[in-house]
């Protein structure tokens, strides 16, 4: 879909609808601090449309893997003195080499197979972020807080003011579950991308912790050499 791409140039700044309330100069109640995509990254009906999407998309997923390792292949035959970087003098070496069309048509086939599944995602992200709001609010006023904080706008806080999975909790009463087809017609909304994004990163910083730590558990089991 091209309307993801042309969204994403002006998502970062749709986010700040999402973004927690500034501090001021005197509160009376509360202050918290929450981080929004990783509320939702956290939520069971993103986690269950994510597996639901997988399933559907499976083969184009496939297909996307299938196609990034061709073109990485074809990279890989650029790179003449395979130092793992194509440098000036090569790059200038593919522009006439028949490698570089067969990346440039790679690439645009990529490119639309990951929208069919960036935008079954976006569209499941969109019906999560229309409860948002309304999760905020329960824990907000069973809390007595009067002044949430994003974590990037914080130097340091209490553990304890973190109210991420109370939110989560909330998320997951008021929409245990979203659709993953987006109707004919759909356009997702700049704010439902930009929070993709960033939903997308906290999934992947999760796995690469996840890894190491399972990493590091595999080590720490394998006995040591004399």
């Amino acid at each position: 879909m091209k309307i993801l791409k042309q969204t994403i140039a002006a998502a970062s700044l749709a986010v700040a609808g999402i973004a927690a309330t500034p501090l001021a100069a005197q509160v009376s109640g509360n202050i918290a601090v929450v981080n929004p995509p990783a509320t939702i990254a956290g939520s069971s009906a993103l986690s269950a449309a994510y597996q639901q999407i997988n399933t559907t998309f499976a083969s184009q997923i496939s297909q996307i893997q299938q196609k990034q390792q061709q073109a990485q292949t074809l990279l890989q035959q650029l790179d003449t003195n395979s130092d793992g970087n194509l440098d000036q003098s090569e790059q200038q070496a593919a522009q006439n080499a028949p490698q570089a069309q067969q990346i440039q048509t790679l690439e645009r086939e990529i490119a639309q197979l990951q929208n069919q599944v960036d935008a079954a995602r976006v569209y499941a992200i969109e019906q999560i972020l229309q409860q948002y709001g309304a999760a905020l609010q329960t824990v907000t006023s069973a809390d007595n807080i009067q002044v949430v904080l994003s974590p990037e706008a914080v130097a340091w806080s209490n553990p304890a003011t973190n109210i991420n999975q109370k939110v989560v909790a909330a998320l997951n009463s008021r929409v245990p579950s979203v659709q993953t087809t987006p109707p004919q017609g759909w356009q997702p909304s700049q704010q439902a991308v930009g929070v993709y994004q960033q939903v997308q990163q906290v999934l992947m910083v999760a796995a690469a912790r996840q890894q190491a730590a399972a990493a590091q558990q595999q080590s720490a089991a394998q006995p040591s050499g004399r």
